[in-house]
């Protein structure tokens, strides 16, 4: 039996800062915390993780070097949208000068929300359905206002893709829907226009909050997709139109 001890190695623990760290990024991460949203005052959330004030400030200020988080003189500490400006951004400009990219815009929504509506209908808990439906029942209550229901529609559209529970389909949806929040709107305001279908506008909405509550990921991804397939046709019936008439101003000199 040898004397001698073996040696021993160093022990790699992480700074507690650190830890903290890790819990706010996992909380930013998967949506708990969404852009925008002002974090607990700081002895509350202190007491809340169990930890030092000092610490609990060592790990915000590390997160906002970071441009994750963002200290207000007196105003507290909020969550900035630095995970989805960086594609929202340049596209966002982009859509505003080349209209005819809307029509791109909608056939990455058909796949993203056919797919994410999908994930929902298996993976949403209690909580996600009771968001969803209460979405859903404030967008029935007010279908007929373009503008309480364009709001409505992004927040349910958003409300599916958080109970996909993917954190890239969670920020991605949000970046998108975030760039697109005036072209939702102008969809909406132009469906409207073209005659009565804020009840078929309803319905497609309820066939897919239907899907998701029965748990049928079929029935869900048909719904979105056919909801983005009616949006589509009927705006592109508008361009054309918009179109004909423009062409028949020119030809009779209005």
């Amino acid at each position: 039996m040898s004397d001698t001890a073996p040696p021993l190695r160093r022990l790699n623990v992480t700074k507690l800062s650190d830890q903290i760290v890790v819990q706010l990024e996992t909380m930013i991460v998967e949506g708990s915390f969404k852009p925008g949203d002002r974090l607990p005052p700081e002895r509350q959330q202190a007491e809340q993780l169990g930890v030092s004030r000092p610490s609990l400030r060592e790990a915000i200020q590390k997160l906002a070097a970071r441009g994750l988080l963002q200290s207000r003189q007196g105003g507290g500490t909020f969550v900035t949208d630095q995970l989805d400006s960086g594609f929202a951004d340049p596209w966002q400009e982009m859509i505003g000068k080349h209209p005819e990219l809307h029509r791109d815009v909608l056939e990455f929504r058909r796949m993203l929300e056919g797919t994410v509506a999908e994930l929902a209908a298996t993976r949403a808990t209690d909580a996600d359905l009771e968001r969803i439906g209460r979405i859903f029942g404030q967008i029935e209550a007010s279908y007929s206002n373009v503008e309480v229901s364009s709001k409505f529609d992004v927040q349910l559209h958003q409300a599916i893709a958080d109970a996909a529970h993917n954190a890239l389909f969670t920020h991605l949806t949000s970046s998108l829907l975030s760039m697109l929040q005036a072209h939702v709107h102008d969809n909406v305001a132009n469906l409207f226009a073209v005659g009565p279908v804020a009840e078929q506008l309803l319905g497609q909405h309820r066939a897919i909050w239907e899907g998701i509550r029965a748990r049928d990921p079929k029935a869900a991804r048909k719904a979105a997709e056919s909801h983005i397939d009616f949006v589509d046709e009927t705006l592109s019936s508008l361009r054309e139109e918009e179109v004909r008439r423009q062409r028949a101003l020119r030809r009779t000199g209005g």
